[in-house]
């Protein structure tokens, strides 16, 4: 069976409560009767309660863009597992490239994060993604299997089905520049190679893998046409109501 694509959006430190509100009320009209995708929505912590409210009895998920490894404890300004699912997250992004950038994230602490997401029971996006001096020197796949070789340690075989990977060129992300297809697919068939390894064949065959990278209304269908990528996760395109639900519509 066809993998049922997701498209995320990653609002990063955007929108207050009271501007989330508004925006599901101007998009969820415009997805009300979209079925083929799974949409979800990741604001901040700030606005989860918000988000979660307005999208009730709607197709669209919400889910937080970071956690901690710890279940509690004191962490100053850390979030848990339990806390995402208690005000009604059903996903997480793991590791996206800003947190490694910013915020010292490595291999290591992805693979601790998702070792506590999933059995929360939450849906983890879990980001890989090479930079440009990387890709020019020809090492993206390198960095790619160095990548889910970190995330996927240890991770049981019966929760791992639940993983989804987000390919984010780094280079491309608010830049502008975008991945060809073509480029994009040859870097999720490393992926995949590289799951099918740590994780095993079945799963890794049936493993979402996502799109990061400027996507935008107008070069979301050409990314999406293609068999290896299985939705996108969306940055600044998603903060307006119009041009995520075009992205959503492709």
């Amino acid at each position: 069976m066809p993998r049922k694509k997701l498209i995320a959006a990653n609002w990063k430190m955007y929108k207050t409560p009271a501007e989330t509100r508004e925006f599901f009320r101007a998009f969820l009209p415009l997805v009300a009767e979209h079925a083929r995708d799974e949409i979800v929505v990741c604001p901040p912590f700030v606005s989860l309660p918000a988000a979660v409210e307005e999208v009730r009895g709607s197709r669209v998920g919400i889910g937080g863009q970071d956690l901690f490894w710890e279940k509690e404890g004191a962490y100053t300004g850390e979030i848990s597992a339990g806390m995402l699912t208690a005000v009604g997250c059903t996903h997480v992004i793991i590791g996206h490239s800003e947190r490694r950038q910013y915020f010292g994230e490595t291999d290591d602490s992805v693979n601790r994060k998702l070792r506590c997401a999933l059995p929360a029971g939450l849906i983890p996006i879990v980001c890989v993604g090479e930079v440009l001096q990387e890709r020019e020197a020809g090492l993206t796949e390198e960095v790619l299997r160095r990548q889910c070789v970190g995330a996927f340690r240890t991770i049981p075989g019966e929760q791992a089905a639940r993983i989804t990977i987000a390919y984010e060129p780094i280079w491309a992300i608010g830049t502008g520049m975008t991945a060809t297809p073509q480029m994009a697919t040859e870097a999720h068939l490393i992926i995949r190679d590289e799951a099918s390894e740590q994780l095993g064949r079945d799963i890794a065959r049936n493993l979402r893998i996502l799109y990061g990278g400027s996507v935008k209304p107008e070069n979301a269908a050409g990314l999406m046409a293609q068999e290896e990528i299985d939705g996108a996760l969306v940055g600044g395109a998603s903060l307006k109501a119009e041009s995520f639900a075009a992205i959503v519509r492709y």
